[in-house]
Formats: structure tokens, C-alpha cells, sequence
């Protein structure tokens, strides 16, 4: 999923074009604060253009009338340019998916396929793909292996292999088949598919409003009715001390008293959020969760698929005495041709390094009769002519040579207990006169896990890792990726147990799996968190699907909620700061000529009460397209203590937004009066 620039220049023109459609009321009325700045532009321009008419003096209402409309459309432009990015990734979906067809088993047949469109496809359908075709819809693979091609979702460019069995099962439509043939039964409806949430989720991102935004926008309205009843009870008071206020005076200070930069925001900035969790290919099913992101302190992360790769590996050949590797490798090679599981595919991979031979350099014996795998002998292997090879659990090897008066030897016995203490598996090859050695299986980890679960710890987050192996093993695998604690023979009830515990102890719960097992769990945690390798329980289970499958990626979902509390945080402190300073430019205009002691406050030493009162609804105005791009790109997110970025946070936006209206109006005033608007 490709990453848009902001200032893309279609995005522009049709973010610009939006800026004016939503100046209608009924689509403004959301946003209370930008509302009142509208029917404020309204006002001022009728008393412009009833004085033109009148020929009265009008440059300055009009003056006044024009940046109001400017702070209004700059605030739909930010809100407009957010939105843009996704609707324009959502209609290159939409394309997508309407191009795409299947090929349909017909029911009561085992074969016969029909082509049908995907958007026909309902839930139970069973279809056929096979090289080159893309998948039509979600699904769960129930028979076949292939190698799939997911660039068209998640953006990376490697492709994976998905194969019936585990938890690699879930397919997602409009990624495609490179090589292989897959029987997928469709687990959703038309227009219940991933992409149609995608699409669903990128189209009604505005309409999407978070607890903490909400709180946000209860504090801007009760702002904002306070200051409109000081700007209507302002008029009474002033007659009763023989004052005079103009109109648009009161409108203009009734602006600038009100927090007008962060109502311009508020709406971009939780929409690009969104745009930011989609840069890193994360989907989120609702902007609550991502905020819910930023207050996580415990996330829960399955072995399985998350922490590690998904399946035991090959590792080391380990020999008996008197036995040489490239023995050991070639007999383990071969009693694992016809193991079609992972593991069995690993022992063959890591054979063919050490005997420097490649693929098709193997050749299944003539004669050979393979042993498959039985739950009750734990042993597979191959006979070749009259020898016996066999691959599986020391135990089980060591009854099978008993049989046959062979003895199993201490030395071996001593490796795999040294493999099962570390937390490994031993696998044991022998044959009907010879022990040759020991395949050690281990849990690989996923590459660099290790070191983003660092950083999750430096920023105060505890990683408990969940895991149906034995405690012993499963101590070996958190001690080695650095976990800061472990749930031993996990089962469904003790992942969700422990998160409801968690959460009745005040803690904030992430939840990341892949797992038709985690999918309780999941719909429990705060934060849910499907790779979307897994399967579909798991993703319809959870508020967002990692299109990369990468456990790691909790580290930029958090550090992206974080970035939303803290620039929202940020632009709220930096509004209201502003308004002090704004207070020290129209105040003492307001009253200067009828109290002229009001004009000690006049520390800026404005030319005029006229040019001062432009001069601030100009910085008003102006403020809020400067303050765009950090808007959408957000404050930088860094790891230190909530104390040390409380205090620069203050430093940078409230002393910073207090100290730059006064050198910004300043500055408007001196070229205000240069001009001659402000008389």
C-alpha cells in the first residue's frame, strides 16, 4: 500500500475544491468552534457591503470579513487534504475489486468450476486458484500450498508461502497466486471482505470521533459559549459605562478569544492519524483504537507466528560418536523427503548446506519405501533395500533399535537432554544398527524481535508472552527474546483470564496474535492486533490487521497513538497560549479611545485600534495553514518520561505560543500600516 505524499498535487486541488463545498452550515455545524467563525465572516460582510451601499467607510469590516472566510476555508482545507489521501486509496480499491473473478466449485461436484465475479462470492463458496490468479475474497485455505504474492496489500514486495494446516491458513483478497494451486473456502460475505473494510474504514475516517477527541471538543464548545456570552453581555456593559464597540470589533475579539487553532485542527489531525497507522500498512477498524494505543503498558504477544517464525526449525546436526555430519545430514535428508511438514522441510534445507548439494540434485532411492508419520510409533523414515532409517522422538528410537539388540548410547542420551533442557526439540536418527546423531529443532526468532521489545520496555510497556509449550521451554524462548514475562501452556480461557485481570488492575491491554486460539483473547484486549497471515477468526476478532504480519509493528501503533495524544495535546496548548497574546492586541484597542488608561497594555505599540485588530485576525487566520503540516504529519514522538515531555511540551507551545504572536502581530501591524488597511 503505497504511502502518498502529503502535497500531492491532485490532493490539492481537490482538497481546495472541498474547502469551499463545506463551507455550507449543515456541513460545518461539527465543528462549533469554525461555525462560529463562519456566521462571524457572514456578519462582517453584510456590514461591508450595507456600508459600501450606504457609502459609508467599509474597508475595514470588509477587511475583517475577508480573513474570517480565509480561517474558515484554511480549516476545511486541512480537514479536506486528510480525508483526500484516503478516499483517493479507496477508490484505486474499489477498482480492484470489481475486476476481479473466480472460479467457483459448483455444489454437489468435487471439480467442475464456474467463473463468477468476486463480488458474487458468499460466504461457504469454495474456489479453485491456481498460478497467476488473484484470490477473490478472504478465506481459509483448506487444501494446497502456493506462494503468494501480497505486495497489492501490505506492500511488500517478497512473497510468502500460505498452505492448508497451522496458522498460516488466511488468504485476503486481491493479493495473487505466483505458483502453486489452493483450495480456499470463502469465510465472508459480499462486501464483508478485509478490503471492504478497508474501504469502509478510509471513507468514514471523518465521521470517526475518539473518546479523548470528544472530551476534546466538549471543552471547545463550553469555551466557546463562555466567550460568545462575554461577547453578547460585552455590548450592555459598555453602555452602561458609555462605551461604544462596533460590531465587527466584537466579532473580531469574540475570534480571537475563542480557540480557533486547534477547531481549525482538531478534525486532521485524528484523520491522519489514520493515514499514518495506514503508511505503516496497519488497518484500524476505529480511531479508538489507535488513541487506545497510545495509553497501552502491557501487551501480550503469542510465541507462535509472533515472536518466532511459526515452526520449529533445523538448526544443528548433532553426531554420535565414531559418526561423521555429512553422514548424519544424508541419512536425516532422507528419512525426511517425504515429510511434508515444516520441520521436515528444514532438516532437508539444512542437509542440502552441509552436502553441498542442490535441489535438483536429490533423488528419492529406487525401491524406497517411505515410513510416514504416525501419532502412535512418533517415527517416520525410508527403507532402502534392506536398511531401516529412522527420524523421530529419542524415545520412540531408542524402543525401535532395542528391539534389535541395539544399544542406544549414553552420549546421545546426554544431547538430548542438553537440547530438551535448553528448550529445544530432539530428533533422533538411527537406523536398524547405527545411531547417528541428533536433529536439533529450535524456535527461531522473528529478526530484530529482540531488539523492538527493548524499546517497548524503554517506553514502559511490559511484554508477557504467551505460549502452549512447557514452562522450561517457553523460559528459554523469553529469556532469549527478552520478554518481560511468559504464560506456560496457554490455553484460549488463560490468554483471555489474564487479560481481564490486567484490565480489572487498571492496566491498558495489547493484544497481538495470529491464531483461531487468540481470537478471544483478542476481542477482549484494548488494543487487538491480527497478523494478517493469520486466520480469519483471528482478524474478524480484532480492531486492527498488521498487513505486514510483523509482530514488531505494535512498536509504531503505539508510538503512533502516543503522536496523536501528544500533537493534539501540543496544537491545544499552543491555541490557547495564543490567545493570551492576542488579548494584549484587541483589548486595548477595544477601549483606547474611551479608556485611554487601557493603553499601558499596549505593550506591542500597535499603530492603531484598527490596524491592531486586523493584525491579529490576520495572525488568527494565518496560523492555521502555517500549522497544517505538523497537523498531518504530527508532533515527534520521543521515549522520555511523562514529566520530561510535559515540561517541553510547555517550553515549546505554550512559552513558544505565547511569544509568537507578539513578534507575528507586530510584524503584521508594521506592514498593515505600510499598506494603510487599518485606516
Amino acid at each position: 500500500m503505497s504511502n502518498k505524499k502529503i502535497w500531492n498535487q491532485h490532493l490539492i486541488w481537490q482538497a481546495t475544491k472541498q474547502s469551499f463545498i463545506k463551507l455550507n452550515p449543515f456541513s460545518l455545524w461539527r465543528n462549533i468552534v469554525m461555525l462560529i467563525v463562519e456566521i462571524g465572516a457572514i456578519i462582517t460582510l453584510i456590514i461591508a457591503i450595507t456600508n459600501f451601499f450606504a457609502h459609508k467607510s467599509y474597508g475595514f469590516d470588509l477587511h475583517i470579513s475577508v480573513w474570517l472566510w480565509f480561517s474558515v476555508l484554511c480549516s476545511n482545507f486541512a480537514e479536506s487534504l486528510a480525508e483526500g489521501k484516503g478516499k483517493a486509496q479507496a477508490e484505486t480499491l474499489k477498482q480492484d475489486r470489481s475486476e476481479i473473478y473466480a472460479d467457483r466449485v459448483i455444489t454437489d461436484t468435487e471439480d467442475a468450476t464456474e467463473s463468477v465475479p468476486a463480488l458474487m462470492l458468499q460466504k461457504g463458496d469454495i474456489v479453485i486458484i491456481s498460478d497467476g490468479m488473484i484470490i477473490p475474497s478472504d478465506g481459509e485455505i483448506i487444501l494446497g500450498v502456493a506462494l503468494v504474492d501480497e505486495s497489492a496489500i501490505t506492500g511488500e514486495s517478497a512473497p510468502v508461502v500460505r498452505e492448508a494446516g497451522g496458522d498460516k491458513t488466511g488468504v485476503t483478497g486481491g493479493t495473487r497466486v505466483l505458483s502453486g494451486t489452493l483450495r480456499v473456502e470463502i469465510k465472508t460475505n459480499a462486501g464483508e471482505t478485509f478490503i471492504d473494510q478497508m474501504i469502509s474504514m478510509i471513507e468514514s475516517a471523518k465521521r470517526q470521533k475518539t473518546p479523548n477527541e470528544v472530551a476534546l471538543e466538549i471543552f471547545l464548545i463550553s469555551s466557546t459559549i463562555l466567550f460568545l456570552a462575554v461577547a453578547i453581555t460585552l455590548p450592555v456593559f459598555s453602555n452602561y459605562l458609555h462605551f461604544k464597540i462596533d460590531t465587527t470589533v466584537l466579532i473580531a475579539l469574540l475570534v480571537c478569544l475563542i480557540p480557533t487553532t486547534i477547531g481549525g485542527l482538531l478534525p486532521a489531525i485524528g484523520i491522519a492519524g489514520m493515514d499514518r497507522l495506514l503508511a505503516h500498512n496497519v488497518i484500524a477498524v476505529n480511531g479508538r483504537a489507535i488513541e487506545a494505543a497510545g495509553d497501552v503498558n502491557v501487551v501480550l504477544l503469542d510465541k507462535t507466528g509472533t515472536i518466532t517464525l511459526g515452526n520449529r526449525l533445523a538448526t544443528e546436526f548433532i553426531t554420535a560418536p565414531n559418526v561423521k555430519e555429512k553422514e548424519l545430514a544424508r541419512f536425516a535428508m532422507l528419512s525426511s523427503l517425504a515429510d511434508d511438514t515444516p520441520e521436515g522441510r528444514s532438516i532437508v534445507i539444512l542437509a542440502k548446506e552441509k552436502l553441498q548439494i542442490r535441489g535438483r540434485d536429490i533423488r528419492s532411492p529406487a525401491g524406497a519405501k517411505f515410513i510416514e508419520f504416525r501419532a502412535e510409533t512418533r517415527m517416520s523414515g525410508i527403507d532402502i533395500n534392506e536398511k531401516q532409517i529412522r527420524k523421530g522422538a529419542a524415545d520412540a528410537i531408542e524402543n525401535f533399535i532395542k528391539i534389535l539388540k541395539i544399544k542406544f548410547p549414553e552420549e546421545v542420551k546426554q544431547i538430548v537432554n542438553k537440547i530438551a533442557n535448553g528448550g529445544g526439540t530432539p530428533l533422533v536418527v538411527a537406523s536398524q544398527d547405527t545411531v547417528y546423531g541428533v536433529i536439533y529443532l529450535k524456535d527461531v526468532l522473528k529478526e530484530g524481535i529482540r531488539e523492538r521489545l527493548l524499546q517497548l520496555k524503554n517506553m514502559g510497556i511490559t511484554s508477557v508472552m504467551i505460549t502452549g509449550d512447557n514452562p522450561l521451554t517457553a523460559a528459554v524462548i523469553a529469556a532469549e527474546a527478552g520478554v518481560s514475562d511468559f504464560i506456560a501452556q496457554a490455553t484460549p480461557s488463560m490468554k483471555l483470564n489474564r487479560i481481564k485481570k490486567y484490565q480489572q488492575d487498571g492496566y491498558m491491554v495489547a493484544m497481538i496474535g495470529d491464531g483461531t486460539n487468540d481470537a478471544p483473547a483478542l476481542a477482549q484486549a484494548d488494543v487487538a492486533v491480527a497478523m494478517n497471515a493469520g486466520t480469519q477468526a483471528a482478524r474478524e476478532a480484532a480492531n486492527m490487521i498488521d498487513l505486514d504480519s510483523t509482530p514488531t509493528k505494535l512498536l509504531d501503533i503505539v508510538a503512533i497513538g502516543k503522536q496523536i495524544l501528544i500533537t493534539r495535546g501540543s496544537l491545544t496548548t499552543f491555541s490557547i497560549a495564543n490567545d493570551i497574546s492576542k488579548y494584549f492586541a484587541i483589548i486595548p484597542a477595544l477601549f483606547a479611545v474611551d479608556c485611554p488608561m487601557l493603553g499601558v497594555l499596549n505593550v506591542m505599540n500597535l499603530a492603531s485600534p484598527a490596524s491592531a485588530i486586523i493584525s491579529a485576525i490576520i495572525f488568527n487566520a494565518l496560523i492555521i495553514p502555517l500549522l497544517i503540516p505538523l497537523a498531518l504529519r504530527g508532533v515527534q514522538y520521543k521515549q522520555i518520561s511523562v514529566g520530561d515531555l510535559l515540561r517541553r511540551n510547555l517550553m515549546v507551545y505554550g512559552v513558544g505560543g505565547i511569544a509568537l504572536p507578539f513578534i507575528g502581530i507586530k510584524l503584521i501591524d508594521m506592514f498593515v500600516t505600510w499598506l494603510n488597511w487599518g485606516l
